[in-house]
């Protein structure tokens, strides 16, 4: 059996070859007859849909993303949800409609011996000031109940504005601007008491080594989905693989 791990899909409706990409994903992680490739289990961290105003809202798209994940969990397949800075309003009755189980926003994880930090990854992005400052108040639990209290068209009009302001905000930013900051990254390691990391938000997959304080350190981070789709896959007795296929 496998476990997989996967972010930054950033569904809706107009991205027809990523949903038709993740749905068929979704089916080549049970083979017919039974196989080692097998999903055990599925982590999905994080913007996993473009945007998500509400439970309370849904729609045909929603419904058949929701149905695919129902049936991956009936064939065995544990299936985990960590927010990201899209998805952020996604709570306890979609989970428990999609078959998913809801992380909190940093996940201690242990993979046969060794422990894993997850992570949706931009709250390490501390160089992006602008950013972070909007993070704390949409991550406030005071905030988002004032914000799902509104009507939904009003919800709908506020999830644009916030879309259209970011795209602005970045076109001005550099990428070493919007990357995880290194400092963070070793805190957030040495605060959880392990060395390997994997996170996504960044959208630039690669996996990094490096040494702190005489420990070995590794951090993968898993790539978005456009052109390629990414995952990273573990078996018992082997190493961690990012890996991508096309779109």
């Amino acid at each position: 059996m496998a476990i997989y791990f996967i972010s930054d899909l950033h569904l809706e409706p107009a991205q027809e070859a990523i949903t038709r990409g993740f749905l068929s994903f979704l089916d080549s992680l049970h083979s017919a007859e039974g196989s080692l490739n097998d999903a055990e289990a599925l982590y999905i961290l994080g913007d996993f849909f473009e945007v998500w105003i509400g439970d309370d809202y849904t729609n045909e798209y929603i419904e058949v993303i929701n149905q695919a994940l129902q049936k991956c969990a009936a064939k065995g397949t544990k299936i985990y949800f960590m927010h990201g800075n899209r998805d952020f309003l996604i709570g306890k009755a979609w989970c428990d409609n999609a078959q998913c189980e809801l992380l909190e926003e940093s996940k201690l994880i242990t993979l046969g011996n060794e422990t894993i930090l997850l992570m949706h990854g931009d709250s390490l992005c501390t160089d992006d000031v602008e950013y972070m400052k909007a993070r704390f108040l949409l991550r406030n639990e005071q905030f988002q109940s004032q914000l799902l209290a509104k009507p939904i068209p009003e919800r709908l009009e506020f999830a644009k504005k916030i879309r259209s302001e970011s795209k602005e905000s970045q076109k001005g930013k550099s990428y070493e601007i919007m990357d995880v900051n290194q400092e963070a990254v070793d805190k957030a390691l040495s605060s959880a008491k392990c060395s390997t990391m994997i996170h996504g938000h960044t959208h630039r997959p690669n996996i990094h080594h490096w040494e702190f304080e005489g420990e070995n350190r590794t951090r993968y981070v898993l790539g978005d989905w456009g052109d390629k789709g990414w995952f990273i896959k573990w078996q018992t007795g082997n190493e961690l693989k990012l890996e991508s296929f096309d779109l």
